[in-house]
């Protein structure tokens, strides 16, 4: 008996653009293909097209994608997996197809585990299936998820969702560690860690690890906000108060409070400490600092002050966040107290 019925969808009737065929390969590679020696028989697994071509569809960029099995696929399947939607369904200049709305209630209906990789989150929670549920896609979009959804609890913070037989995941790689939970559900650590072992990747990101997201720039839209707040982000390595930016923007602290929450969606401590935490990423991707200098250069303080608030805002200690994203000098940010690099 195999590990279960895999059916992942391509929506074909629009082509599958070039940049979306990543989330694609990853069920195919992790469902698709035999693993005898993990576990005999392996998962079996199903393409399901949605029906339909256009020559014109996405530009030359897309690619057309013949499948064995149609909508009809995802009856009986245990799994059902949405890697992504085409741009125009997120934006909602297009719904998403009806006939693939219709079949991915039928198959949760008929208890099938649904699953979404990156943008197909709008698949799912156009068919109603994330109502009411925590769910996650792409940082990116989160915004626009919650947004066009609003009966979806949208975390933007977390590589992945696993809400029992409704699981999501974000943007890119974190497909693949979600697609690795489900095989750790499945047939347990030891065969997951196997598989993961032959990919080259590492074995389990927990899903409440945070997404790498970019921190927004402050509005520039503000005259009073916006040049106190860029003033900040040149001199993080400071102690600062509210009461100190709020003498600098000319406000009184319970206006300066209420001007900051309203633009950022967060209090001044917030996001004084985001940014903090966001010059520190920058040191650990761009420098060889130890974690002491970025501490103090990011105005966290102590290394352990540094790891402290790291772990619970990202998610892993500064030294793993360093090793998962090897120096690349940036010359957006040099610290002057940075040593001179080696001739």
């Amino acid at each position: 008996m195999s590990a279960g019925t895999v059916a992942v969808v391509v929506p074909e009737e629009f082509g599958v653009p070039s940049w979306e065929l990543y989330e694609l390969s990853i069920p195919c590679t992790v469902f698709g293909k035999p693993q005898p020696d993990l576990a005999d028989p392996w998962y079996e697994f199903r393409l399901c097209g949605t029906g339909g071509t256009d020559p014109d569809a996405n530009g030359p960029a897309a690619f057309r994608i013949r499948t064995a099995y149609g909508l009809d696929g995802l009856v009986g399947a245990d799994t059902v997996i949405v890697p992504s939607v085409p741009d125009a369904c997120m934006d909602g200049e297009q719904p998403v197809s009806p006939a693939l709305v219709e079949a991915l209630r039928a198959a949760h209906e008929s208890g099938a585990r649904m699953v979404s990789l990156c943008n197909g989150a709008f698949a799912l929670a156009a068919a109603g299936l994330l109502d009411g549920r925590r769910a996650t896609c792409h940082w990116l979009h989160t915004a626009q998820l919650a947004r066009r959804h609003p009966k979806v609890t949208v975390d933007d913070s977390v590589l992945y969702v696993d809400d029992g037989d409704v699981l999501t995941s974000a943007g890119l790689a974190a497909g693949l560690d979600l697609c690795l939970h489900l095989v750790r559900r499945d047939l347990g650590a030891r065969i997951a860690n196997q598989l993961a072992r032959r990919m080259v990747v590492p074995a389990h990101r927990p899903g409440g690890q945070a997404q790498f997201v970019d921190l927004p720039l402050p509005p520039e839209d503000d005259e009073g906000l916006a040049p106190v707040l860029a003033w900040v982000r040149e001199n993080l390595d400071r102690p600062l108060t509210v009461a100190d930016l709020a003498r600098r923007a000319a406000m009184s602290p319970r206006t300066f409070y209420r001007r900051l929450q309203a633009a950022t969606g967060t209090t001044p401590l917030q996001w004084l400490l985001a940014q903090r935490i966001g010059r520190a990423r920058v040191l650990l991707e761009s420098t060889d600092l130890p974690v002491e200098k970025i501490g103090e250069l990011s105005g966290l303080g102590t290394a352990n002050n540094l790891r402290h608030h790291f772990l619970r805002h990202v998610g892993i200690t500064p030294g793993d966040y360093r090793r998962a994203f090897p120096r690349t000098p940036s010359p957006a940010f040099v610290p002057a107290s940075a040593p001179p690099a080696a001739p």
